[in-house]
């Protein structure tokens, strides 16, 4: 058992990494692996719900200007994993895009495709 936990935390950790670049870079192949064909982004703005399907965000994304090809050093860190299952975990990340810094949960599980959000 302990051995499966470390292959799925290196995994786990890999699929996190494939997010900050897919960011870093504006790369949506990369964005489109890591993030489950059906997942939707949720926040609240002046006190309503907003929800963006992935391929939304990922058309978005796709037409930043990216920090890579603007020289900016990658800011990107793991603040927190909660394990919730052996294939389930919520990740708590910070990263730096230009001038805006985010706070993101992403939910992660580990299906047919690997870990995605």
């Amino acid at each position: 058992m302990q051995k499966q936990k470390m292959n799925s935390t290196t995994d786990l950790f890999s699929a996190v990494q494939t997010y900050f670049d897919a960011l870093y870079y504006c790369d949506t192949e990369l964005l489109n692996k890591v993030f489950h064909n059906n997942s939707s982004l949720f926040d609240v703005d002046k006190g309503k719900v907003f929800v963006e399907p992935i391929d939304s965000f990922s058309k978005d994304v796709g037409g930043r200007v990216s920090p890579a090809s603007k020289g900016q050093e990658l800011g990107a860190e793991i603040l927190l994993i909660d394990w919730l299952s052996p294939s389930c975990a919520t990740v708590k990340i910070r990263i730096r895009a230009h001038n805006n810094v985010f706070v993101d949960h992403l939910g992660f599980v580990n299906g047919e495709d690997g870990w995605q959000i």
